[in-house]
């Protein structure tokens, strides 16, 4: 029988970032199971061309930088931080665990190897079977469930004579077809659209079929360097003050779009979904430029030769590729307390930021004794789906936070934690520098009357 302090089960971002924090800050040893070869999770299987759609500066675990310190000279990022590529976010993973976690001689990895409950796992190349005595705590590090299209089952059926692929296979593509339909209005079908027109496809030989069309934010507000206070903290002010005016939640959107800290990519439809995707600007002009755009629901089976939607159909061709972009990055969208006695499950304590969140739990872990008091500090923010999810996501943070400066060491601990970067932004703003003044005071001034105005939103929800 094996012993540990921690198993955890998981070691794509949330589990290695969460194990990262315990190494640093406790003396626990930790079992690590997970069933691919090696730590990333599902970036061992996204698709070739993917990449963060935040700055590399905000991913990875909180002791190794990920981030080269470069912005992007070339391409639809230009100008902002860049943004790591699968392969260089899988090498860094693999990195972290050889170069750090393992060499503590505290980790024990157990790669290629299912876990069954219990405490028990099994290995998937020996059938090998473990059992786990766990001296304090089993952390799911999978709850949230991310799905990639390589492993995504789509829920429509699809007839023999139809070119289907994953969008993983779009660069094995052997000869030019008639054209492209990309199935998808989320993050992954915007990037098989920028991939084709970054590749010379014409606007007119793809077909767009969008769902349900998306809110987006402006990748130029999540910068993490000082060059870009006006826009990062700019951003947040803009956002509150919108909140703090609005006098619907129509008009809130609407004032959230004007001011910047929205977007969308046909304003003359309006958006039912919300999932905290980033877009630059040039991205959106590409996307622009696609004209086929379907919107009749989702789609319930593609024949030879037409696509059947829930509102209608539309025709195809057995020369025609459809690129299946339908897998949701999050498919768990369930809220469970993160401490539960000898279980932790990580979940999303700040929006849009699992990786953050996970490292700021397992800190909360070893500072803290009572459940209790660690479940009120890390309060979960709810993943958004549609639309006016965006408002309980944002109250939940903004009480968050609140929660968090009340507490000295907390605000430490943020400080100096390279995945929070904005507190210290915040804090190293000179005091005679009147613009980021300006921009801060801003931001204090719109804060109460926005929290105020979210609970009397969150009430018409209900």
């Amino acid at each position: 029988m094996l012993e540990t302090d921690y198993l955890i089960i998981g070691s794509g971002a949330v589990g290695m970032a969460f194990a990262d924090v315990l190494l640093t800050e406790t003396e626990a040893t930790m079992i690590i199971v997970d069933r691919y070869q090696k730590p990333g999770g599902h970036w061992n299987v996204a698709y070739p061309f993917v990449t963060l759609h935040q700055p590399s500066a905000f991913y990875g675990v909180s002791s190794t930088e990920l981030s080269k310190g470069i912005k992007d000279q070339v391409g639809l990022n230009k100008g902002l931080h860049g943004l790591a590529s699968g392969a260089e976010v899988s090498a860094y993973f693999d990195d972290v665990m050889r170069h750090k976690l393992l060499p503590s001689g505290r980790v024990q990895y157990f790669p290629l190897c299912n876990y069954t409950g219990n405490g028990q796992f099994e290995s998937i190349l020996t059938g090998d079977t473990y059992e786990v005595k766990v001296n304090k705590k089993t952390v799911d590090a999978t709850y949230l469930k991310t799905s990639v299209p390589s492993t995504h089952t789509p829920n429509f059926s699809i007839a023999p004579e139809v070119q289907f692929m994953p969008l993983n296979d779009l660069p094995k593509i052997p000869k030019a077809p008639k054209g492209f339909v990309v199935i998808g209005g989320g993050k992954t079908g915007i990037d098989a659209c920028l991939w084709l027109l970054e590749h010379q496809v014409k606007p007119d030989k793809i077909t767009w079929i969008v769902s349900r069309d998306a809110w987006l934010l402006d990748r130029k507000n999540t910068q993490p360097t000082e060059e870009f206070f006006e826009n990062t903290i700019g951003g947040q002010a803009a956002q509150f003050e919108a909140l703090a005016q609005a006098e619907s939640i129509p008009d809130l959107f609407d004032r959230l779009e004007k001011s910047g800290v929205l977007l969308r990519i046909d304003t003359t439809v309006k958006p039912k979904m919300f999932h905290g995707a980033t877009i630059s600007q040039l991205e959106l002009e590409e996307l622009r430029r696609i004209k086929n755009i379907v919107r009749m629901g989702r789609v319930q089976k593609i024949e030879k030769d037409q696509i059947v939607l829930d509102q209608g159909s539309i025709d195809t061709h057995p020369d025609i590729i459809h690129v299946d972009c339908s897998a949701s990055a999050i498919s768990n969208f369930a809220i469970k307390p993160i401490f539960e006695e000898k279980l932790i499950t990580p979940q999303t304590v700040r929006s849009y930021q699992p990786v953050f969140s996970a490292a700021f739990i397992a800190h909360i872990e070893a500072t803290y004794e009572e459940d209790k008091k660690k479940n009120q500090i890390c309060a979960v923010v709810p993943l958004p789906n549609h639309d006016t999810d965006w408002i309980k996501m944002l109250a939940i943070f903004m009480t968050n936070q609140y929660n968090w400066g009340q507490d000295k060491e907390l605000r430490k601990w943020l400080y100096n934690n390279r995945l929070d970067g904005f507190s210290k932004m915040m804090k190293d703003a000179a005091k005679d520098d009147e613009e980021k003044q300006a921009i801060i005071q801003r931001l204090r001034n719109s804060v109460m009357p926005a929290m105020m105005k979210l609970q009397q939103f969150m009430t018409e929800l209900a």
